[in-house]
């Protein structure tokens, strides 16, 4: 094991004016579960491939260890990577395809049996050593993928997007067996996808990109309590964050967000912004989870009538889909999903202690920057 670190690192090709990955900065401790998440383009699979070493570096260091990795061959980089497709061979079996790395590197033959037994108990595949890869079912494959990886006892583990071929159901199955198999064997890894809901839920520590440049890098809890900017508040949760246009106004010493549906009071963590005087056109941010549905508030000012568009059932709870004129909010019911109907005219409110203010110019989060 071991830890893994960018040093301002670009990438450019030759035939683009811009750079697919720019001054990419990033410290992965060892044993770390680090997730790159974004949309396709924003160049999270370019940064693996230069780690890997299939991508050469236009500028900056790469580290495993306190080994200088730019210029070592992808063999020789202590690495095992799993791919979207599994890449097994078809003629080959279970074992074969997993032990013939090892026999690639001439480890002895009982050292071999020993790993791919070992690896295939983990993965609890044992029943299926002997089989050819078109015995198999799409998760069972996947797994031998993994195995193949885990046999080699490398010291960071690459994966890229490598749920992405199974159905919803066995892809919730094998994000749980992934996040076992860390805590079990507690290498290194770094993970690729642009699934939010895998990101969340499966890394340690999640690095959100946006055209090539890193827009922020923390514990999952807090990218979601906390984003940086609009982008990051607009690409994890599902649904997304509700974000609403409006203005800071002052009267008589307190603040409001406004704007021609809404009028309130801004929560007490951003007066030290407020304070510096630079009223500025902003954007609201708050999560379906903070919406309040026909609430009892003491100043029935802070309640706003809205009309329910859209019912989305997701089991226990709903989400409701609401319009105030042009101002579009959802929210989350945890009541029953028959208590509302479409169409029903309702009141909601917000917890303004939850909300988040973005700077409308440049999209970063007034209460952190």
């Amino acid at each position: 094991m071991a830890r893994v670190s960018f040093h301002h690192v670009y990438k450019q090709y030759r035939s683009e004016k811009k750079t697919s990955v720019t001054d990419f900065h990033l410290e992965i401790e060892d044993g770390e579960f680090v997730v790159l998440v974004g949309p396709s383009g924003c160049g999270k699979t370019t940064t693996l491939r230069m780690l890997s070493g299939l991508e050469d570096i236009t500028e900056g260091e790469i580290y495993i260890g306190d080994r200088y990795i730019n210029y070592v061959s992808p063999k020789d980089r202590d690495i095992a990577m799993v791919f979207q497709n599994y890449a097994l061979y078809p003629n080959l079996s279970v074992y074969e395809n997993m032990a013939l790395g090892l026999k690639l590197r001439k480890t002895a033959k009982h050292e071999i049996e020993l790993r791919v037994k070992k690896a295939a108990k983990i993965l609890e595949i044992s029943a299926l050593l002997d089989k050819k890869p078109n015995q198999l079912s799409g998760g069972q494959k996947q797994r031998v993928a993994l195995g193949r990886a885990i046999v080699r006892e490398p010291e960071v583990f690459l994966m890229d997007e490598p749920l992405s071929n199974l159905d919803a159901k066995l892809r919730t199955q094998t994000r749980s067996e992934l996040i076992r198999l860390h805590q079990e064997l507690q290498t290194t890894t770094v993970y690729v996808t642009h699934d939010q809901t895998e990101a969340m839920t499966m890394g340690s520590r999640i690095v959100v990109m946006k055209d090539g440049i890193i827009q922020q890098a923390a514990a999952p809890e807090f990218i979601y309590r906390q984003p940086a900017n609009l982008f990051v508040a607009s690409f994890i949760g599902s649904p997304a964050m509700n974000l609403i246009e409006g203005s800071i106004e002052e009267d008589g010493g307190t603040h409001y967000f406004s704007n021609r549906r809404l009028r309130l009071e801004i929560p007490p963590q951003y007066k030290p912004f407020l304070a510096s005087g630079k009223l500025r056109n902003v954007v609201m941010g708050i999560r379906p989870e903070h919406v309040l549905l026909e609430p009892t508030l003491e100043d029935p000012n802070d309640s706003y009538g809205a009309v329910i568009d859209v019912i989305e059932l997701m089991g226990s709870d709903s989400y409701l889909y609401l319009s105030m004129g042009d101002t579009r909010v959802i929210a989350r019911a945890i009541e029953p999903g028959s208590k509302f109907h479409v169409t029903d005219k309702i009141d909601i409110g917000f917890r303004m202690e939850m909300a988040h203010f973005f700077d409308a110019e440049s999209g970063g989060n007034l209460g952190i920057f």
